[in-house]
């Protein structure tokens, strides 16, 4: 039987052809020009990558402890979240590069340790958004016989589609729109700021961060997003959050609509309500000209100044939610 897909036009979100933000969301600020972000990013300092392989920690994926959720971060926004029976995996992107060529936007040394057969069967996967770094064709076809459903955004669905064989149960989904996974699991749709597109297609398919209730537990799965209002609304509709996963790099001022400025990641982590903040989005691939490590300095000077907790893991190492979470700064 052929998938029936949700009409775009059904979303309030989707206006003038297009899927909008809640906030007018131009791509580049007043008086940039693609030419000019072009040639700065091609005068990028020595510093974007790292001198030495990124460290990782080898983690057996299938026998961790799940009595309480446990996350583990594969670089950029890939991660893995287990609780009880149940395997999540957010955006995963595991074959090398996020580009729609292989010899572009390649993984830092290090950072692409894990891979497709790493990983447990996966219950649920997690699509915020059709951008390359977060939507991997390679790496949904090699996962499509051990994932048994795809939670994304709406019009994200054919997308996923192409990239796999038969018919696959897909749940597309708009912002403010929840599922009931099993008894006590949630997910939630909700805003974000960004902007969707894969080769010359934009902002046909919208783009979401999602709330994922796992019993009395409480994670805020962020995307990509440029800091709006909407993180303080999501706080005041479905927090405090036990932790919460922020975009933290591929920043420039030249585009401070669409990604965050570290100093905003942690603003956005105490407007939804996070008792701790993971910061994702860096490590791995690069799509901005700041040092690659930059971020992390950044979102950790913010953070002690606003007295909120960060769990800073290196790519593989286990965070357990309300247990212990990893403070090491392995990145100087």
């Amino acid at each position: 039987m052929k998938t029936k897909w949700r009409t775009t036009e059904e979303s309030k979100n989707f206006r003038d052809k297009k899927f909008q933000n809640l906030s007018p969301t131009p791509a580049l600020a007043e008086g940039v020009s693609y030419s000019t972000v072009l040639r700065e990013y091609w005068k990028k300092p020595p510093t974007v990558n790292p001198a030495a392989p990124v460290p990782h920690v080898v983690t057996n994926l299938r026998q961790l402890n799940t009595d309480v959720p446990v996350v583990v971060w594969f670089g950029h926004s890939s991660y893995l979240i287990r609780y009880k029976q149940l395997s999540f995996l957010i955006d995963p992107v595991f074959s090398g590069h996020a580009s729609p060529m292989r010899s572009m936007v390649k993984a830092f040394a290090g950072a692409d340790v894990y891979k497709p057969e790493h990983m447990p069967d996966i219950d649920v996967m997690i699509i915020t958004h059709n951008h390359y770094d977060h939507l991997d064709k390679h790496t949904i076809a090699a996962l499509q016989h051990r994932t048994k459903k795809y939670y994304t955004s709406l019009g994200v669905g054919k997308n996923i589609a192409c990239f796999v064989t038969g018919e696959k149960p897909i749940q597309e989904m708009d912002w403010w729109e929840t599922e009931t996974i099993a008894p006590g699991i949630t997910i939630t749709a909700t805003p974000a700021r960004h902007f969707s597109g894969r080769g010359l297609v934009r902002n046909e398919s919208l783009w979401s961060s999602f709330v994922l209730q796992l019993d009395e537990y409480k994670l805020y799965l962020g995307g990509d997003s440029g800091y709006d209002t909407h993180f303080r609304e999501i706080g005041e509709k479905y927090g405090p959050f036990d932790m919460a996963l922020l975009e933290c790099g591929q920043y420039n001022t030249a585009w401070p609509y669409i990604h965050m400025m570290p100093e905003q990641t942690a603003q956005a982590a105490m407007d939804v309500k996070a008792k701790v903040l993971m910061p994702v989005h860096w490590a791995k691939f690069r799509l901005a000209i700041h040092p690659w490590n930059e971020p992390i300095q950044r979102v950790t000077a913010a953070a002690a100044q606003l007295n909120l907790p960060l769990a800073t893991p290196m790519i593989g190492e286990p965070v357990y939610v309300g247990k212990s979470y990893p403070t090491g700064q392995w990145w100087k």
